[in-house]
């Protein structure tokens, strides 16, 4: 039997990211639950395809764009169960025992992560303490947080959409519900919220997001996003 798993990992100039949130897959390989890794690329100017190559893994390169990423590496995948992760996050230790267990408990469902970050920092236990609130109570993890889904469910929530910014937002929004917290945690990097200001970019997220539920054009929340 063919392990059951296709992971995706969007990449932008990852090289320096992939090794270690690889690293952390190994277990899953181990377990015979992946079956492959697709790396899905923006147009990285680094060393990110030589990494891919190392790696052994699917390679889709097409425009940049997290949403057009994410679909085009789901296209591409082949198991019957996709895992969504972001190139700079990486799953804690057991996360194999926590996916095993929602494939046999929950074949319908997508799960997601909780979210922790790298950091000791007090912020940073409340933004990730923030964050979980957010996925449990409103049902909108966001894409650090990973999402397992099954591909029956996926292709029949459309996948996600070729926007460069909420997409995660708008495949939970689609899942309507369909979602469930794994017992596991997704150990994002720091790094923005360190430049920025945990407060500033806590703060900047919440806007976004309010603005996107109110009906703002994503390419536009995109530009002003990244240009701030």
């Amino acid at each position: 039997m063919q392990a059951p798993l296709s992971i995706v990992i969007p990449t932008l100039g990852a090289a320096p990211a992939l090794p270690a949130t690889t690293e952390a897959l190994l277990e899953g390989v181990a377990r015979g639950l992946v079956r492959e890794l697709v790396i899905s690329d923006g147009g990285s100017g680094d060393e990110t395809a030589a990494a891919a190559r190392a790696l052994g893994a699917v390679w889709v390169s097409g425009p940049a764009g997290r949403g057009g990423q994410l679909s085009r590496g789901a296209h591409a995948a082949q198991a019957p169960w996709l895992l969504f992760l972001h190139a700079d996050t990486h799953l804690a230790p057991g996360w194999s025992d926590a996916v095993l267990d929602h494939l046999n408990q929950a074949p319908d469902k997508a799960g997601y992560f909780r979210l922790a970050f790298r950091s000791e920092a007090r912020a940073a236990r409340i933004v990730a303490g923030w964050a979980n609130w957010r996925a449990r109570v409103l049902g909108l993890p966001y894409g650090d947080q990973g999402l397992l889904i099954p591909r029956a469910l996926y292709d029949a929530t459309g996948g996600y959409p070729d926007q460069p910014l909420m997409e995660d937002v708008a495949m939970a929004r689609a899942l309507n519900g369909r979602l469930v917290e794994l017992p596991a945690e997704a150990r994002t990097s720091p790094a923005r919220y360190e430049t920025e200001g945990w407060l500033r970019r806590g703060r900047r997220n919440l806007a976004t997001l309010c603005r996107y539920r109110l009906g703002a054009d994503p390419r536009r929340l995109a530009r002003r996003y990244y240009r701030d």
